[in-house]
């Protein structure tokens, strides 16, 4: 009988051993848990604001003074838009020594062409009435706008010399030549007849629309690009 009260009590004591063991355990981790974790962030700050100083965030400032140069009043029609890709290949470097000093890039170019007639430019005598009939003399086509996309133009591919870093203003060459060759292209399409007939069309539609039932466009030759 001793000897079973004996063998419950140890039991008992390793029970509270194990249970006091298991608390003792938790308190430490959760101890180590605070200690450590304050570590991980000051580390991850750490890290972040190393990666600030060598990847800063670009700062933009606008200057809050704007200048006004010119105010124009417009009064132009825009009859036509042409949407154009264009890809243009250039290079630097003699033949020779290009494998060492070339720089060579192929720039895909998309720009837009826009036409029309510039209303502003009409006077007294264009607009006149003969019989019932009324005759408008409109001004010739003209191209308003040629410009890049700079959001869809980009360098294809670009190759430089083994000694050569390239030529900085060769992707500004290259885009100037796209700027150039979009318009060009335009131009030889007929970009500007096509305008001047859209232009001939929409004031006649819009002049029968008034009320006048005979109306005569008196052509008008297109003005050159500058």
């Amino acid at each position: 009988m001793n000897a079973q009260k004996a063998w419950i009590m140890v039991g008992g004591v390793l029970v509270i051993v194990a249970i006091t063991a298991g608390l003792a355990v938790w308190l430490i981790h959760a101890a180590i848990a605070q200690t450590v974790s304050p570590i991980q962030q000051t580390s991850r700050s750490l890290q972040t604001q190393i990666a600030q100083v060598l990847h800063p965030t670009p700062t933009v400032m606008a200057d809050p003074v704007t200048i006004v140069h010119e105010v124009q009043t417009l009064a132009r029609l825009e009859t036509i838009q042409y949407t154009e890709e264009k890809v243009i290949t250039a290079e630097n470097g003699q033949e020779v020594f290009r494998l060492l000093f070339g720089d060579r890039l192929i720039f895909v170019a998309h720009g837009v062409v826009i036409a029309g007639v510039d209303l502003h430019k009409l006077v007294p005598g264009d607009v006149w009435t003969q019989g019932g009939t009324v005759y408008i003399r409109l001004p010739a086509a003209e191209v308003f706008r040629s410009s890049l996309d700079n959001q869809k133009s980009y360098v294809y591919n670009r190759e430089t010399g083994i000694l050569t870093r390239g030529d900085v203003n060769l992707e500004t060459t290259a885009r100037r030549a796209a700027e150039d060759e979009i318009l060009k292209a335009a131009l030889e399409d007929g970009i500007l007849a096509q305008a001047q007939t859209n232009a001939e069309t929409f004031i006649e539609r819009f002049l029968r629309n008034l009320g006048y039932i005979d109306v005569i466009i008196v052509q008008a030759t297109p003005e050159p690009a500058d």
